[in-house]
């Protein structure tokens, strides 16, 4: 068997093949509503994520890893006043809630948050933020493995979209697009 080709270098910020960089393009999105990525451990070196560019580009936002063996993230930001979990499923908030002021976003393949969500109880107590399913025309990279499903840095767009209004959200829309984009004329993750 022929020896596999090697990768291209990756840019290290936004994990990206150096010659698909996206850094250049990454906007700075002020929000109200702070924004607390709970990354898996498992999604931190993947090319296809997108919660880490989604942190870089939201200037309130926090990134946590989940799953390390490096040590642990305090809990206590999980049960802030105001926290809401971004999630298809679980107990809605009120209809007469005020908005969250902060919103967990679980940045993990689906079988993974649906695990992290089931065995961190800060977040089974969190009220969810359920976005609408996602318009017939998104660019997406490959077909969801859930009927809501969506890339971590589209369904951020849409709930600051929910959250703050369209016009705050169109950098990150944009964004999530245009790295579709490079990556679909590509042809490759890589």
């Amino acid at each position: 068997m022929p020896p596999r080709a090697a990768r291209p270098p990756r840019c290290t910020r936004c994990n990206l093949a150096k010659h698909l960089c996206l850094c250049a393009e990454v906007p700075q999105v002020e929000t109200r509503t702070r924004f607390v990525f709970l990354q898996h451990v498992m999604e931190v070196s993947k090319r296809s994520n997108t919660g880490g560019v989604a942190a870089l580009a939201l200037s309130n936002a926090k990134l946590l890893i989940h799953g390390s063996m490096a040590g642990t993230f305090d809990m206590e930001v999980l049960s802030e006043p105001g926290t809401w979990l971004l999630f298809p499923d679980g107990p809605t908030a009120p209809p007469d809630a005020p908005p969250p002021r902060q919103v967990v976003v679980l940045d993990a393949n689906w079988s993974q948050a649906r695990r992290m969500t089931q065995r961190l109880p800060e977040l089974r107590a969190l009220p969810r933020l359920v976005l609408p399913p996602p318009e017939p025309g998104l660019l997406m990279l490959r077909e969801p493995s859930h009927p809501a499903g969506m890339s971590t840095l589209d369904a951020v767009a849409r709930a600051v979209a929910l959250l703050e209004g369209p016009e705050v959200a169109a950098p990150l829309a944009r964004l999530a697009a245009l790295r579709v984009q490079r990556i679909a004329d590509c042809g490759t993750l890589n």
